[in-house]
């Protein structure tokens, strides 16, 4: 029997009787009830550096569902209950060692919407850009605005009193709360109002209001008020110490409890003090928000100053222009981005109307200073701090910061001075971090490079965590600003409150949950900051330390209206199941190299099963904030997880015919076509039936360019890859014919080469390094650039050839040499002018191209030639043989809907498609019966065009 830290005397029996649990769960509940390895393993962490194991998972239908769950967790000896929004939580309360329920997958939508009242009612699982999408087209939005808004929930927000960039205009979520329907443990359902009430057990009637930034835009509004027998009797018996007991001047004072919302004179807001309360009080069954208006014209203002002090002193000053953000980054954060102005530090700060921007700009005594008004420029200069949380994780010049002291706020007027101390206290320590955040608001959220991997480093963590709560609580500040305490600082709340008043948050804590079952050990009688981590047990190097870089900010979650332009994730953008997104295979990882909940290692089906639906996309290698290369990892997996010979037989079909597909065309060529014409040959390759595998061309690209003669001395090697070789070599063709009119001499390797990518995707890697071995063999006397026509081949030789041969230098000569077509182009042949095609193209973005290579010369290029209209992101969804293999059909043309197929349609008749991947062409090929075009093709056509109609075409010779 396992005991469950938390509520004095309380025994979880949950881990002995899980069986028993899960079967009187499923007879209870509506919803999905899941105590698998793969839920277990999904839910260890959060955002966190901590880590818990629970039972199971439960996602309740609705409030019935909650109830009937709730209850059985009752009987079943007081099982902890933890409600999951995103998981995004930074402290660890989104963890538990009993049942975990999951709000987001049924308890996720918006009741109402009322713009003349400008409110909303939401489900608590309710992704907080889903309401600001409603809320737009009536110019309305929510005012909480966290960095994850893509993917953070409205319950997770009330539970962690979330904030957000634009806190200094609109406030917390406390702010903008009207009422709270909540749900304790023992099954009572409240109704949770604001002000003005008289009703409800243990309420009494007052003005609205609390002692935060006073609830901006926000009207009290008269409704039922409710709260637990006892609340109002144990408040009368403590109003000293509330009138006393907690520090002024705060706009983020987020730790602990609220219970001076309470106050009588504050209007007893039952609401305001179960904000922030970190699910140890009640789930949220449904939420009353305001709204606020959206500004009528947003504009950034970039100032910048010579240093993070400056910038810090300058941040308060500004609030008096009542600008909507005052948000604050060094450029040891920025590390490299265009378009701010000089200085060693900025302040973004948005303002309403181009008055209020130059206003702004005059106050601010900046080094220097940028206006933004276009949409496009503003999102990308946001990026730079919404990806913050992941960014600073990687430190400049290399090694890994971590959460542990993530988010301490301070009177904004003492901020600079507090973050030259900050700042001195990590020398002393000889720590390395990475501040900003919330300047305006006296917020600070920083990661450092604690060493939570020895015993050392641990104790370490601790002296300074504890040396750093002195220091915010030296300049009257609180020690968490936004994330909330979870274990990462409860157990330091004492040093900022003092005893008395946490052991009222206790006896508060008792009087809602009098039997300990929600959250317990968040909080209220936490664990110690420095027990459960979860790199504890992990080893310090393979494939679950790498798996450990994930920190569970959960970008990889984003879907439907909140997806964006990116690639990441295509799979969990399909099906929304944590376990197909990027977190979520990374969780599986690191529970895999831990052995506990996952404990057959390379040999687990639940990792196998959750790396399946990888398209190896490489998109997570660019768009995750902390660069998580899901593809690298699964290649790893299925190399380990199929090893041996008893291993090798088990390898599904696809990986011996289409993962050895180079091998196969040499050897058999054409002859492939009349093989697949055969009977059950679909099958027997591993295809599914819905798929027609491409004809091999009658001549090869490599034949084609032997038999021609050319006296141009060459300037560059083309790359004859797999696809455009045998595949696709009207292509190659094609390329050749620009690049000689650019005036480039062009030659093929001196043998055959192939740059192992099927291997690779396939998990082959011994192979993958036989085959890239004998191709640097080949290449070895090769010189000068080497442009390669398909973007997956171009991103292996880039990343993978090097990654996989790190001790041959040739392998990073190979990798450093290759160059996209437009990149040759624009590099060897700055003077050639293009041919002017003065059309629009739709079509797609190879992901490894936006993942990897980069678009920038192909975007150049397609302007210089006249081809307008912007291509599709995503990922196509056939991803070399992942669209081919059985089971994968759906999911791959689902893929192609998030993104692709709809550009695509909203394209005018006869627009030319252009796809530079062999996979993207063959899927728009497969699902439309459009042929798709290579950039190649589409300049050589416009190249012979113009030699039909006489006008030749211009080019000088390369410098």
């Amino acid at each position: 029997m396992r005991r469950v830290l938390g509520h004095p005397g309380v025994v979880g029996t949950h881990q002995e009787h899980a069986s028993d649990l899960a079967a009187d769960l499923r007879a209870a509940v509506a919803g999905d009830v899941d105590f698998s390895v793969t839920a277990r393993a999904l839910t260890t962490m959060d955002a966190s550096n901590y880590r818990r194991v629970p039972a199971g998972t439960v996602a309740p239908r609705d409030a019935a569902d909650l109830a009937a769950a709730l209850e059985v967790c009752r009987a079943h000896g007081t099982t902890p209950v933890v409600a999951r929004g995103a998981g995004t939580s930074i402290g660890g309360q989104a963890t538990g060692t009993g049942v975990v329920l999951d709000l987001t997958r049924h308890m996720n939508g918006i009741v109402s919407l009322d713009p003349a009242s400008r409110t909303a009612v939401v489900q608590p699982g309710l992704v907080l850009d889903r309401l600001r999408a409603a809320a737009r087209p009536h110019g309305l939005t929510f005012g909480p605005d966290p960095s994850t808004h893509s993917r953070c929930t409205l319950g997770g927000m009330i539970g962690n009193n979330a904030c957000g960039a634009h806190s200094v205009a609109w406030g917390t979520t406390a702010d903008n709360v009207r009422s709270l329907d909540v749900m304790t443990y023992r099954g009572a359902e409240l109704t949770l109002g604001r002000g003005g009430g008289s009703g409800g057990s243990g309420g009494f009637g007052g003005p609205g209001g609390s002692g935060g930034p006073g609830g901006p835009g926000v009207p009290a509004a008269p409704g039922p008020l409710s709260a637990p027998a006892g609340l109002r009797e144990l408040v009368d018996r403590n109003l000293a110490l509330l009138r006393t007991g907690y520090p002024t001047g705060l706009p983020r004072r987020i730790s602990g409890y609220a219970l001076d919302a309470l106050l009588p004179e504050r209007g007893f807001d039952v609401v305001r003090s179960f904000c922030g309360s970190e699910g140890t009080l009640g789930v949220v069954t449904e939420a009353t928000v305001a709204l606020v208006p959206l500004p009528a014209e947003p504009v950034l203002v970039v100032l910048g100053y010579a240093d993070e002090g400056a910038a810090a002193d300058a941040a308060a000053g500004l609030l008096p222009h009542r600008p909507l953000t005052v948000e604050g980054m060094a450029a040891d954060l920025v590390r490299g981005a265009t378009g701010l102005p000089r200085g060693g530090a900025w302040l973004f700060c948005e303002v309403d109307g181009e008055g209020a921007a130059r206003a702004l700009v005059r106050a601010a005594d900046a080094v220097d200073a940028v206006v933004v008004r276009d949409p496009a420029g503003q999102r990308a200069l946001w990026r730079i701090r919404e990806d913050a949380a992941g960014t600073a994780t990687r430190m400049p010049g290399g090694g890994e910061a971590w959460p542990g002291w993530e988010d301490c706020a301070v009177p904004p007027a003492r901020l600079g001075a507090y973050l030259r101390e900050f700042r001195s206290l990590l020398a002393e320590f000889g720590l390395r971090g990475v501040p900003y955040g919330h300047f305006g608001d006296g917020c600070v959220h920083v990661r450092i490079d604690f060493d939570l991997w020895t015993d050392q480093g641990v104790r370490h963590f601790r002296r300074f965590s504890e040396a750093v709560a002195d220091l915010v609580v030296a300049h009257g500040g609180s020690l968490s600003g936004e994330h909330g305490d979870g274990q990462a600082r409860a157990e330091l709340l004492p040093r900022m409150y003092g005893d008395e008043l946490v052991a009222l948050f206790g006896a508060v804590k008792d009087v809602w949950d009098p039997d300990g079952g929600l959250n317990p050990g968040m909080l209220v009688r936490p664990k110690p900051l420095d027990s459960g981590l979860r790199f504890e047990g992990l080893p310090l190097v393979g494939l679950g330390r790498e798996a450990a870089r994930c920190v569970g900010v959960a970008k990889c979650r984003v879907d439907g209206p909140t997806s964006g332009p990116g690639v990441m994730c295509p799979s969990y953008r399909v099906t929304g199941d944590e376990k197909h997104s990027t977190r979520g295979r990374a969780r599986l990882l690191h529970e895999m190299a831990l052995g506990e909940v996952v404990t057959d290692g390379w040999r687990s089906e639940e990792v196998r099963d959750a790396l399946d639906l990888c398209l190896s996309c490489k998109g997570c290698r660019s768009d995750c904030p902390v660069g998580v290369d899901m593809a690298a990892y699964k290649a790893e997996f299925l190399d380990r997880h199929y090893a041996g010979p008893a291993g090798a037989w088990r390898r599904p079909r696809s990986h011996w015919t289409m993962g050895r597909l180079p091998g196969w065309l040499a050897r058999f060529g054409r002859g492939l076509n009349t093989a697949m014409r055969l009977p059950f040959a679909a099958r027997l390759a591993g295809v599914t039936p819905e798929r027609t595998m491409p004809r091999v061309a009658e001549r090869t690209f490599a034949t084609w360019f032997a038999d021609r003669a050319s006296n141009r001395p060459p300037a560059l090697t083309l790359w004859p890859d797999t696809f455009t070789d045998h595949l696709a070599p009207h292509v190659g063709q094609a390329a050749v014919r620009v690049l000689e009119d650019a005036g480039l001499g062009v030659q093929l390797p001196p043998g055959r080469v192939c740059c192992g990518l099927t291997y690779v995707s396939t998990g082959q890697l011994g192979a993958a390094r036989r085959v890239m071995r004998r191709t640097l063999d080949v290449t070895a006397e090769t010189t000068g650039p080497v442009v390669v026509l398909e973007p997956s081949c171009a991103a292996t030789l880039r990343t993978d050839l090097p990654e996989l041969l790190p001790d041959d230098p040739r392998a990073a000569r190979l990798a450093a040499s290759v160059l996209t077509f437009a990149e040759a182009l624009e590099t060897l042949a700055p003077h050639w002018t293009p041919p002017r095609l003065d059309r629009p193209v739709t079509g797609q973005t190879h992901c490894h191209q936006h993942a990897v290579l980069g678009d920038a010369a192909d975007r150049r290029l397609r302007t210089r030639a006249g081809l307008t209209g912007d291509l599709a992101g995503g990922c196509c969804g056939l991803a070399g043989n992942f669209g081919f293999e059985p089971g994968h059909y759906d999911v791959s043309v689902a893929c192609a809907e998030d993104q692709l197929l709809p550009a695509l349609r909203a394209a005018p008749p006869a627009t030319p498609v252009l796809a530079d991947g062999f996979s993207c062409r063959t899927q728009i090929t497969d699902l439309t019966g459009t042929r798709a075009h290579h950039l190649a093709e589409l300049l050589a056509e416009g190249l012979d065009e113009g030699l039909e109609e006489g006008g030749g075409s211009t080019w000088a010779p390369a410098s």
